[in-house]
């Protein structure tokens, strides 16, 4: 049997190697940021879930979206299913454990919102049922995982996969991940306010029939304009119809 040898940097030394590879899934993660500016912008949510360590980064996730990431902008809709505790606990002591996100799913998911599930295996029951009952509502599904395959990334719309021998440097890389997408998202935001022929805020990218700036466009106007006011910079007068 082969020895393997710890040391203080062998964690450290674990994470390199996974970086090296993870740094390939960077244009999915920008896909994923923009498509998701463009739906939540449209009035779309974003459901997410994960258990232990990834409800803590599924968490994460939807703090940075109804907060901020680095800069103001508008608050988006982004919920964490496994914060409701009432719901999560009265749904497993009711239909089991395996139910706790797929209910939830089923009462908060709209089709067109997004479902984000976080698992370092990739085959938590409760996370494949909630992917289930999302897909059948019309809703797409993005995981988060620890090496493929692994039935969540075959459940799932589109998966990033991270291939890396140990859970926690899968959620070292997921929370890099989590980061990437927020700033993916919050240049799709910006890009929404400056071109309202690219980034209007609707699910299909077009303009807004009226030629006006789009949803996201208008809402990260106001957000600085309250910004502007608040710090005492003079804010012109708005002109024309609100």
């Amino acid at each position: 049997m082969k020895t393997v040898t710890v040391t203080g940097t062998t964690h450290c030394d674990d994470l390199a190697r996974a970086l090296e590879t993870f740094r390939d899934r960077g244009p999915l993660v920008e896909r994923w940021g923009t498509e998701l500016a463009r739906r939540l912008g449209s009035g779309a949510r974003l459901l997410v879930a994960g258990n232990g360590g990834s409800a803590a980064q599924a968490q994460h996730l939807t703090a940075e979206l109804v907060g901020r990431y680095r800069d103001d902008r508008p608050p988006f809709s982004a919920i964490a299913l496994h914060a409701d505790t009432s719901s999560t606990t009265a749904i497993a002591n009711d239909y089991g454990v395996q139910e706790v996100f797929a209910r939830q799913t089923a009462a908060h998911g709209r089709p067109g919102d997004v479902l984000m599930l976080l698992s370092t295996s990739g085959a938590s029951a409760n996370l494949l049922a909630a992917a289930e009952c999302a897909r059948r509502r019309g809703m797409t599904v993005w995981a988060l995982t620890g090496p493929a395959p692994n039935p969540l990334q075959l459940g799932a719309d589109e998966a990033l996969c991270v291939d890396a021998p140990v859970a926690a440097t899968v959620q070292e890389l997921h929370l890099v991940a989590v980061h990437m997408l927020c700033e993916a998202f919050d240049r799709a935001v910006e890009r929404g306010e400056r071109d309202p022929a690219g980034g209007t805020g609707r699910a299909d990218g077009k303009p807004a029939p009226d030629g006006r700036p789009g949803v996201v466009g208008r809402l990260v106007g106001r957000a600085r304009t309250v910004g502007r006011a608040a710090a005492g910079t003079p804010v012109a007068p708005r002109k024309g119809p609100a």
